[in-house]
């Protein structure tokens, strides 16, 4: 397995992978799955500032991770909001956190202090890898969203680093 920087190329596989959670789990709030062009725009917007990866092995798109602008104004330009997305019948084998962990090390050479990721819950798979790394719980949302004919709460877990 290689981890690598996303190419455009990579956006159909990519979109493969990310639309069995927007039809099967509560994951990401996206209910429509995304069409490749939809996912080319968002990976070249993303990775044209924020590292964006891929964990590849013989061609076939395992898991991918990004860091993306945490919001648009100003104050908040030293935080991101990172993703992960395992593929979904290689969960569990620790591809999640070698691409988490060279994430967080492109990361750490940018002037990034705060980094945020949202977990909907349940997902304790994820609660797990995001502890791991030494997030802290900072947030619990009750019940802002709604998928599947049911309320899902979504935590927000926060990393320091880069003390300015």
């Amino acid at each position: 397995m290689i981890l690598r920087n996303v190419k455009i190329e990579d956006a159909a596989q990519i979109a493969e992978l990310y639309n069995f959670y927007v039809k099967n789990t509560h994951h990401t709030f996206e209910t429509e799955p995304l069409n490749v062009s939809e996912m080319q725009k968002r990976i070249a917007e993303i990775s044209e500032n924020y590292p964006y990866l891929v964990a590849e092995n013989d061609d076939e798109i395992l898991a991918y991770a990004y860091a993306a602008k945490y919001k648009s104004r100003l104050a908040y330009q030293h935080s991101v909001e990172v993703s992960v997305y395992v593929k979904n019948n290689v969960q569990q084998k620790g591809i999640g956190t070698e691409l988490y962990e060279k994430l967080f090390d492109e990361l750490s050479q940018k002037d990034i202090h705060a980094i945020i990721a949202g977990v909907a819950l349940p997902n304790e798979a994820s609660i797990r890898l995001h502890e791991k790394f030494g997030f802290e719980k900072i947030a619990h949302f009750r019940e802002v969203g709604f998928k599947f004919g049911r309320w899902i709460d979504v935590s927000y877990w926060e990393m320091i680093q880069n003390q300015r």
